[in-house]
Parts: structure tokens; sequence; C-alpha cells
């Protein structure tokens, strides 16, 4: 596979240059790895976001006109939810909590920017990280759930694993996208040392059950589906539709031998019992979560502006527990139709980058269903502030961006099936 749909400009010709996109592609992959670490507010990953996005800037990544519409329905929602702040300027928390979206709204634009050229190598380099980070993270999440390791009170939340982050639903959700990644490169055979690969996955996919997350389970049982489906219907090697046929069987075998295991340790089967149940205690009823969205919605149809943000937990003592409904409360109709327009552009442009040929479908089937598992995620569970959603939504896009200046240029380089 050639590695790249638009190639480097000449940056090898100037030493200063060439010595600062290697400082950039160390920053950028910092930005990536420390997407992990979620004990707080404040992280990693934002200390080295601002000059990673700096030094870019500075060698030259541009935004093309394939996303521009989602450059466009970002800033309209983050604008409507700055709107909708204004009357509560003076509260500290949803000050805060509105600055820190307009600065993901600004990382995903610079992730659809920066994954629009050369975007097979920096895709490659950014789920290899990713992964890394996965790993590193569910490894910390297991250890402490399983007493393993010190600090369990750092690395396991509410009796379940939460790894280096504060809920472990977001935890499991957050391994996904690795999952995909060592699962894609084993069904492909590219992965280089498949033993490897194969107990990273193991490891991944523990940390995701013992998360004890429903949404993180549900999410990664369709998008290893989606992943699964999309190449073997756009797969022409019937080699490689075998080994998927029979590489999913003998998954299924091992996972339900697995499931059984786990199940046999009193302390997993009880939560396993408690947190497999359909609702829980604190969905139910007309103050719980359900019957609280259900009030919601009656009074957003009367407010334009919605509640402001964050204002809805002051009205129902609780969050909305769903993107969709928090857009409209928090930046009222504007803010909420944007977003609702941004998960369905998105959707549909995510879809046709894992079906056409082009050059880079291959990481489209391994980046797009777990982008898409978080907006179905988005019905139960508030994820407009996760780092990583916005670096998939720039994912997204810059590959959209990409493949449509691939096919301007398509006369002029190999054809698609080459190289994929």
């Amino acid at each position: 596979m050639t590695s790249a749909v638009l190639p480097r400009r000449g940056l090898g010709a100037i030493p200063l240059m060439r010595a600062l996109h290697g400082l950039g592609l160390c920053l950028f992959g910092g930005f990536v790895f420390f997407a992990c670490f979620a004990f707080s507010n404040a992280s990693p990953y934002d200390v080295v976001a601002i000059p990673a996005i700096l030094i870019w800037l500075v060698l030259g990544v541009r935004l093309y006109r394939g996303a521009l519409p989602f450059v466009l329905l970002l800033l309209v929602y983050a604008g409507a939810t700055v709107v909708a702040l204004l009357p509560y300027l003076g509260e500290e928390i949803p000050t805060l909590w509105t600055v820190q979206l307009v600065y993901l709204a600004v990382t995903g634009i610079f992730f659809a920017m920066f994954f629009s050229d050369d975007t097979g190598r920096r895709m490659e380099l950014a789920l290899k990280v990713y992964t890394a980070s996965t790993l590193f993270s569910g490894v910390l999440g297991i250890g402490g759930y399983l007493g393993l390791i010190g600090g369990e009170e750092l690395f396991v939340r509410f009796g379940r694993a939460s790894g280096t982050f504060q809920d472990p639903n977001v935890f499991g959700s957050f391994l996904i996208l690795g999952a995909l990644y060592l699962m894609h490169n084993l069904l492909t055979l590219r992965a280089r040392r498949p033993v490897l690969s194969a107990l990273g996955l193991v490891v991944l996919v523990a940390g995701i059950f013992l998360s004890f997350s429903r949404g993180s389970w549900g999410s990664f049982a369709l998008a290893a589906a989606l992943m699964t489906g999309t190449l073997f219907a756009t797969s022409r090697s019937p080699a490689l539709r075998r080994r998927i046929a029979a590489m999913t069987a003998v998954t299924a075998l091992l996972g339900t031998l697995a499931l059984g295991a786990l199940l046999s340790l009193g302390t997993v089967a009880e939560t396993f019992e408690k947190r497999a149940a359909v609702t829980q205690d604190y969905d139910e009823g007309e103050t719980g979560r359900f019957g609280a969205q259900m009030r919601g919605m009656a009074m957003l149809i009367e407010e334009p502006m919605g509640f402001g943000p964050l204002r809805w937990r002051l009205i129902f003592t609780l969050d909305p527990h769903n993107s969709y409904l928090g857009a409209f409360a928090n930046g009222g109709w504007v803010a909420g139709v944007a977003f609702l327009l941004l998960v369905i552009t998105t959707t549909w442009i995510g879809l046709r980058l894992m079906i056409v040929e082009w050059p880079c479908r291959r990481l489209a089937q391994i980046a797009v269903p777990a982008l898409l598992m978080y907006f179905l995620q988005a019905v139960q569970i508030d994820v407009e502030k996760w780092r990583h959603v916005y670096m998939l939504l720039g994912m997204a896009w810059g590959m959209e961006a990409a493949r449509l200046i691939w096919l301007d240029r398509r006369g002029a380089v190999p054809s698609a099936r080459q190289m994929v």
C-alpha cells in the first residue's frame, strides 16, 4: 500500500524545516498518546496540544474544501453555545466548560487539517500511538481492578476498572479504537508481531469488559461487526474472506470461554449481573434520568436559547446524559441543530469512506466504526467533552478532504486498487 494520499511538500531540503517537522511529529505523537490521561480536567494532552498545533501551522497544514462542512458546523455549534453562555458569564463553572468546548472544537479543526495531507502516514502514526495509549491505560485499569498494582484508588472507580480516566464508561469506550486497530491488522495479516498483537487485543477486550460499561460493551460489539462486515464486503480476496469467517468463529468461541472464566470470579459475576440490567436505579422514575429527559424535552420546545451551559443539572439535579439533548439545552436550537447535522453528515461521509475504493479505505474501516459508536453512545452519555471524539471527527473529515483531492488528481497517481 502506498501510505500517503497526498505527498509531503519538500521540507527535506531545508534543515531547519526538517528539524521542525521531526519535532512536530514528536509533539503530535504526545498529543495523541496523552489523550488517555483524564484524571482531571487538566491533562498533559492540553500542555502538548498548543505547541503541536502552532508548529504544524508553521509547517503549513491547510484547510481543504472537503473539510469545510465540518468546520462550519462545529463553529456554529460552539458559537451558539458561547452566545447562550453570555447571561451567565459571571459563573465560573459554565464559563470554564464552554471555554473547554471551544478549545476541543479547535483541536478537531486542527486534526481535520492535519489528516488532509500525507493522510496514510499520519493516520497510521496516530492509530499506532493511540493503540499504545489504550494499552497503557488498559493495563493500569486491569491491574488496578485485580489488585496486581498499587494505586487501586486511581485506576478503579465504583468497583469498576477505570484506568487513567475518572469515569469507567469513558475508559471502556476509549479502548475501542485500539482494539479495532489490532483486530484489523490481525485479520489482514498486517500485524508484524501477530502474537503480541493478539495479546494486546486480549488486554483491551478485558479492559472493556472490566469497565462494566454497558455502552462500551455494545459499542465494541457493533463497531467490531461493522468493521469486519465492511472489510468482508469490500474484499476481493477469497482467502481473506475465509480468514475473516474462521477468525470470527474462533474469536466468538474464545470470547465465550473467557467470559465464563471471568464470571467464575465472585466479584466480577456480582458486578456483571448488576451492570447487565437494562436500566439502573438512577434511570427510572419521574426524577430519574429518563424522566428528566422527557420533561426537559418538553421545556426546550419553549426555550430557543436553551437553558445555558450546564444549567440542565441545576434544573434536574443531574446531567442530561444525552449529548443531543445536551446540545439543545446548553446552546439552544441553533447549537442542537448544528450538532445533529454534524453527526448526520459525518455518518454519511464516514460510511462512504469505508465502502468506496480509495487509497485509505483500510484506515477508514478502523477509525469510522469507533466514531459512529460514539454517536450511538451519545444517546445515553455526554460525549461532547471526550478529547478522542474530536480526534476521530478530524480523522473522518481529513480523510474526506484527502479523498476528494485524490479524485481530482486520480489521473496523475496510481489507481485506488493498486494503493489499497
